[in-house]
């Protein structure tokens, strides 16, 4: 036998037996029985390893009905979109969206491949690194363009997704590595982020500031033990975060989040409240020509709003934000506010808003190109990293092909309270008997640190309004004053006049 041949045990055995007759000078038929034996092994090799490749192609089949019924169409095909525009090359922020898709869908892959097991304290803080360029290499494919990228804390945004936030780990890697949708809206706060969203509307990614990136990654540790005793916790659900640098460019951070919003329902009014009333009203003649402005909390108590909740619904969010709120309070952030989905359903989606205000991002991307090697020189950790990475290849999972948004929700958002009415939570009265809105909630933007600027802007406004009303206020009166306005706001809690500055 050569050096280096793989030869399986039914072989040897077949081997070994042919050695034995031909030492002992037994006769043709054994020989012939010998010979046949180890054909039938050859048989049986052989059809093992084409049923593992049907396996292989059949889960490959799953992956792309998840978002097409054929990949046929070819190149016209694959550049329909479902709504609004298509952004392609020429678009300010093609090269950074390239690469985001990219790195996203090398890095978890390479985390998915490998065998889960217990998280470490070091998990907490891990950073990984890799660097993409045009000719690749045999850690990374080769990339359309040059730039590096890293992935945090990759272990515990795992966990999180798969065992608190109920995401299969096919459906992420397959909904973040298709066409993105890019939001004309933008952040509904003043922070100048970028909002991008998978094909199916289920994730947005976010780009924050280098501040937002440190301090989420200073309390990851609190905010994992939180989901983790919350599950159903209101907070924003963050699903990974990560980092891209071009050559010569800046440094992007951004994070991968749950769309609040669901695609299926049209959402016909938007509020943003903090329980701060100054410089808190968004123009009503405005509003009046925009349905997809968000409100703020002026204009909710002065339209006279209330979250229509029964005794049992009532009872559950309110110790929800309860403990959200105390977590915040708990890691000194202010700033946050809870962000509130209206959709009414005698009006339904018959409005349309949803398909007014949308783009989609075509990545354009090239098929990953590998050297030939033979598989025995790979472990399986790394012949299974290379599968996830082939099948995440959007130009395999094709597009989808119908031209209108999903009418179901996802099965990740049913198993969560506060999501299991549509996607969000239904309006009932005091028999706790179903009404015609259904509310969509979620505590947004809790990344700001009560730091040295919100104490210098807390100052400066306290010496013109009431302090205690301003935005900026210390995290124990923020978080007591928005828990409070929260209660109020919900039927039977008073309403918000109260929370008014004084004329």
């Amino acid at each position: 036998m050569t050096g280096g041949q793989s030869v399986s045990p039914l072989q040897i055995g077949s081997h070994s037996h042919i050695e034995e007759v031909e030492a002992g000078g037994v006769g043709d038929s054994d020989l012939e029985l010998a010979t046949d034996i180890q054909i039938q092994a050859e048989q049986i090799r052989r059809e093992r390893q084409s049923k593992r490749a049907k396996a292989q192609q059949e889960a490959e089949a799953a992956l792309t009905r998840k978002l097409s019924v054929a990949a046929a169409g070819g190149r016209d095909e694959d550049n329909r979109v479902v709504v609004g525009n298509l952004i392609g090359e020429d678009h300010v922020n093609y090269v950074l969206m390239y690469n985001m898709l990219t790195g996203i869908r090398i890095a978890v892959s390479r985390c998915q491949a490998k065998i889960k097991r217990t998280l470490t304290d070091e998990d907490f803080t891990a950073r990984h690194k890799y660097s993409f360029d045009i000719l690749g290499n045999e850690l990374t494919p080769a990339a359309k363009y040059d730039f590096k990228f890293k992935d945090y804390a990759p272990w515990v945004f795992r966990e999180l997704r798969e065992d608190y936030f109920h995401l299969d780990p096919s459906d992420y890697l397959v909904s973040l590595t298709a066409k993105y949708i890019l939001s004309e809206l933008g952040s509904p706060g003043k922070s100048g982020s970028f909002f991008y969203f998978s094909r199916d509307y289920r994730f947005i990614i976010k780009t924050i500031h280098h501040s937002e990136h440190n301090f989420l990654r200073s309390i990851l540790k609190r905010y994992y033990e939180h989901v983790k005793s919350n599950p159903h916790t209101l907070l924003s659900r963050f699903y990974g975060l990560h980092r891209v640098k071009l050559p010569h460019g800046k440094k992007i951070h951004f994070v991968i989040m749950n769309n609040l919003f669901p695609p299926h329902r049209d959402i016909h009014e938007t509020y943003d409240l903090k329980g701060s009333t100054v410089g808190r009203e968004y123009p009503e003649e405005k509003a009046e020509k925009n349905p997809r402005a968000v409100l703020k909390d002026l204009n909710w108590i002065n339209r006279g709003k209330m979250l229509e909740l029964g005794p049992e619904k009532r009872a559950l969010l309110t110790e929800q934000l309860r403990r959200d709120s105390e977590l915040l309070k708990e890691v000194n952030v202010m700033d946050y506010s809870l962000l509130v989905g209206i959709h009414n359903m005698q009006r339904g989606n018959r409005d349309n808003v949803r398909r007014n205000t949308l783009k989609v991002f075509s990545p354009d991307m090239p098929p990953l190109k590998r050297k030939l090697t033979q598989l025995k020189s790979f472990s399986p950790e790394a012949i299974a990293i290379r599968r996830a990475m082939r099948e995440s290849d959007p130009k395999r999972l094709g597009t989808s092909p119908t031209d209108t948004l999903p009418e179901v929700d996802s099965r990740d958002r049913q198993q969560l309270i506060f999501y299991q009415d549509e996607g969000g939570l239904r309006a009932t009265d005091e028999a706790n008997d179903l009404m015609d809105t259904i509310y969509y909630l979620g505590i947004i933007d809790i990344l700001t640190p009560y730091g040295s600027l919100k104490k210098i802007e807390h100052f400066w406004k306290g010496l013109k309004d009431d302090r205690h009303k301003i935005s900026p206020v210390p995290p124990p009166e923020y978080s007591d004053r928005f828990f409070s306005f929260m209660r109020a706001i919900m039927r039977g809690g008073g309403g918000g006049e109260r929370f008014k500055e004084e004329k």
